[in-house]
């Protein structure tokens, strides 16, 4: 639901931005490239400290660059293979510093193994979720399922979540218990997310396949 309608309001939102950019002189690799360095600080830097509103509002001004170098390509024409991969590739990296500093949080002076654990669990779906569907694609599958939760669902929940927790530090009581819950709800949406994908995967396969055979017989029957 936040691919489809969120995406297209960001969208319309920084196609300003994006053609200053480009008038600039700043490629859309550039973009993408400076948008997963700053969320990856904002991630490392300051969630292993406990500082999560600050590091959401790093990673907040940084993440908007997967919408922006996008854009900027399609302004420019110059949507290609090369540059969707160099997206979700690093889009994968951003994924893993935000819930690896919070794992590194929990670790150290947040001392909670168990939700160490959890956003760890959060980060390996997270990656896995993503994997099965560009496994499903590379082997001809269309893989037509709207996940609980996908990467949009993730980061938001994620981090809106950890920056009101983070207003902790500011006097507001009790706010922490947000992100706790919030990596719980993640963890366990990402595994329904991650069967919904396979099932998908599955039935599709066969239906394939099926059709494959079937394809197979009526040549041989024909010869």
């Amino acid at each position: 639901m936040l691919n489809k309608y969120a995406r297209a309001f960001f969208t319309r939102v920084l196609t300003p931005f994006a053609a200053f950019l480009i008038r600039r002189g700043v490629s859309p690799d550039a973009v993408t490239f400076i948008g997963t360095a700053g969320v990856v600080a904002g991630a490392l830097v300051f969630f292993p400290r406990g500082e999560f509103f600050w590091g959401t509002i790093v990673i907040t001004l940084f993440v908007f660059s997967d919408l922006v170098d996008g854009n900027m390509a399609r302004q420019l024409g110059r949507s290609s293979r090369w540059g969707a991969f160099l997206d979700s590739t690093l889009d994968r990296v951003a994924d893993s510093a935000i819930f690896g500093g919070l794992a590194l949080w929990y670790a150290g002076s947040g001392d909670d193994n168990i939700l160490c654990a959890v956003s760890i669990i959060c980060l390996a779906s997270g990656q896995v979720v993503s994997y099965t569907k560009a496994r499903g694609e590379a082997i001809g599958l269309p893989v037509a399922v709207n996940g609980l939760v996908e990467r949009a669902e993730r980061l938001v929940i994620s981090l809106v979540a950890a920056g009101l927790a983070g207003l902790h530090k500011f006097g507001v009581p009790g706010i922490q218990v947000l992100l706790p819950i919030a990596l719980w709800i993640v963890a366990a949406g990402s595994m329904v997310t991650l069967v919904q994908r396979v099932v998908t995967v599955r039935r599709e396969a066969a239906e394939a396949d099926a059709a494959t055979a079937a394809e197979t017989q009526e040549s041989e029957a024909a010869q």
